[in-house]
């Protein structure tokens, strides 16, 4: 009894053994390829548990997912002869393992490749577009173009290149620098000439608020000029009217005024004689002067 439990559990250790290397799973995101001493035996597209001959077939995986590579950065030259360090990558698939296995092997082999493509392409293309191209105005053209010339030389591989970007294109730290400084200057020259235009214009408007105080003041001093002169030509005629009504009344009343003017308080001294006309409201009617205390 004992020794059929030991072979039993030898045959299931060796069915164990037997299934750990016969047996492998294929996932959803994977394609798998069945290796038979070194020569290609299947291609497995569907997901799920498969079998091979152990010790005599291996299995390869290949991604069906999306895959990038990063690009290292370049120094290239564009139009102009100006130099620009462009970082780029690159998105591919793989649609063919088969052909992607027996030209090229290992992912690792086929990335090293595609940065080749991919910087060669680069060249290629941005050598006749200026920086502005490159940066912002025709940037999308020019990887549209990078990446169908990057695609056509991939096709062989059994691989799909979907698209390559930029992650930076920029000029080189020193010519970096010199434009930094060149663009400075020039925005300070234009700060300059703006100011020197604002100032100019502020002494123009200066000089038009200015000349129309002037013109306003003038204006007024003439109008009130002109509104005095009236004023007093209507009080002459009023006072003429009413001397010509009354004379005697009109007199009094001057000889009032002249009074008042002229007997102000304070230090006022008169050298006129007693019998003068500017006195003779001071007199009595009969030509007497009045006594004390009358």
């Amino acid at each position: 009894m004992n020794k059929f439990l030991s072979f039993l559990l030898v045959v299931g250790i060796l069915a164990g053994v037997v299934a750990y290397f016969s047996l492998f799973t294929v996932h959803q995101t994977e394609r798998a390829m069945v290796l038979q001493l070194g020569a290609v035996d299947r291609v497995i597209d569907k997901p799920g548990l498969n079998w091979k001959y152990p010790f005599v077939q291996n299995v390869v995986f290949f991604d069906k997912k999306l895959l990038e590579v990063d690009v290292p950065s370049r120094e290239i030259l564009i139009a102009g002869k100006k130099r620009i360090i462009v970082d780029a990558f690159a998105r591919y698939r793989i649609t063919e393992p088969l052909k992607f296995y027996q030209n090229i092997g290992t992912r690792l082999q086929f990335d090293s490749r595609l940065s080749n493509f991919v910087n060669a392409s680069v060249r290629q293309v941005f050598s006749s577009a200026s920086l502005n191209d490159v940066v912002r105005d025709k940037r999308e053209e020019l990887l549209q173009k990078v990446t169908e010339l990057v695609h056509s030389q991939t096709v062989p591989f059994g691989v799909d290149v979907i698209d390559v970007r930029l992650k930076r294109a920029d000029l080189p730290n020193q010519l970096r620098n010199n434009v930094y400084t060149r663009m400075q200057r020039e925005r300070q020259q234009e700060a300059a000439s703006w100011r020197a235009e604002g100032e100019e214009i502020a002494r123009t408007i200066r000089a038009q608020a200015n000349r129309q105080v002037v013109e306003i003041e003038a204006d007024a001093t003439k109008k009130s000029e002109i509104l005095r002169g009236e004023g007093d030509a209507i009080r002459n005629r009023v006072f003429a009217e009413a001397f010509s009504q009354d004379p005697k009344f009109f007199g009094f009343y001057r000889s009032m005024q002249a009074y008042e003017k002229g007997f102000k308080s304070g230090d006022t001294r008169l050298v006129l004689s007693p019998n003068s006309e500017f006195f003779k409201y001071f007199k009595r009617s009969d030509g007497e002067k009045p006594a004390a205390g009358e």
